[in-house]
């Protein structure tokens, strides 16, 4: 499923952030500081978030309800242009349409359909054209809906856009995920598939990679897609702010339990520049968006 249609600057605005630092602690450090009204972006940097929202299991003060108007005030301050999400089930997907005016997103449940978690991508649709987009399962038949091998009891996969970015005419692919928990095969294989199909899609457009991979830095997944000719926009960014933490936090842990347990990641191959990272660790009115710090990379095309 695509959608496309939230014209820029319609709908509801973001949530003001209020006061001086608008309930976000540390005065939000991580916020995007060329963004303008309704967190409309100038320039031509792209600024990558990848966002385990965290499915609608958990009780107060921690449930979804609860943490809906956090995340807004949260992505309303980070202004990204682009974000991979993990774990929203189809009513978050559109309570999240709701909390980003001005972008359209890309998802399919897990089981099919509105089924299942997604691994949806939002865009700025002022900014992006979609050109071509899809979805694979993370297992022996990829196209076959809710395949599931390698070990892993629940279905995991890939969706992934094509996009023109329409400041400067050039495309690029983004593609976002979640590797399995449990099964360290299924992660190894699932981190091989991804590069096999990165490798049918047209080389001369870079390719930014979003997700949860569920394991740190120097893992044999990490490891299989930085020497596959993807990098890490986190330790290329000569401005990195979190130095080591984590990025799941399990809404009680500020380290996110330190920096061998940044499972989140922002890879990228092609001609994007990294310039700046961030584990944005901010609570808001005292209280967890979500279980995993959000992550940006600020991203500027190269020549």
């Amino acid at each position: 499923m695509s959608r496309n249609d939230n014209a820029p600057g319609s709908g509801q605005e973001p949530m003001p952030l209020g006061g001086q630092d608008g309930g976000l602690s540390g005065g939000m450090e991580t916020a995007r500081t060329d963004a303008g009204s309704a967190g409309e972006t100038s320039g031509s940097g792209l600024r990558v978030m990848s966002l385990n929202v965290r499915n609608p299991c958990d009780s107060s003060p921690n449930a979804w309800e609860d943490r809906m108007p956090r995340l807004r005030r949260l992505l309303a301050a980070a202004a990204p242009d682009l974000i991979g999400t993990q774990e929203c089930v189809f009513r978050q997907v559109k309570d999240m349409e709701a909390i980003l005016p001005g972008f359209g997103w890309i998802g399919l449940g897990r089981l099919g359909g509105s089924s299942g978690e997604f691994c949806a991508l939002f865009y700025r649709a002022s900014r992006f054209e979609v050109l071509e987009y899809g979805h694979y399962w993370l297992s022996e038949t990829p196209d076959t809906i809710a395949s599931c091998h390698w070990g892993n009891t629940i279905p995991r996969m890939v969706t992934w856009a094509k996009l023109r970015d329409q400041t400067n005419g050039r495309e690029l692919y983004a593609a976002n995920t979640h590797f399995d928990h449990l099964s360290e095969e299924a992660r190894r294989r699932s981190a091989e598939l991804v590069l096999e199909k990165l490798r049918e899609w047209d080389t001369s457009a870079p390719v930014v990679l979003t997700g949860d991979f569920n394991v740190g830095p120097g893992t044999i997944p990490y490891r299989t897609l930085t020497e596959g000719g993807l990098s890490d926009t986190w330790t290329e960014a000569p401005v990195r702010t979190g130095e080591g933490l984590g990025t799941f936090n399990n809404y009680e842990d500020p380290t996110g339990r330190g920096e061998t347990s940044r499972i989140d990641w922002i890879l990228k191959r092609g001609a994007l520049r990294p310039t700046s990272s961030a584990i944005v660790t901010d609570l808001v009115d005292g209280g967890y968006a979500t279980d995993h710090f959000p992550i940006w990379a600020d991203l500027n095309w190269e020549e």
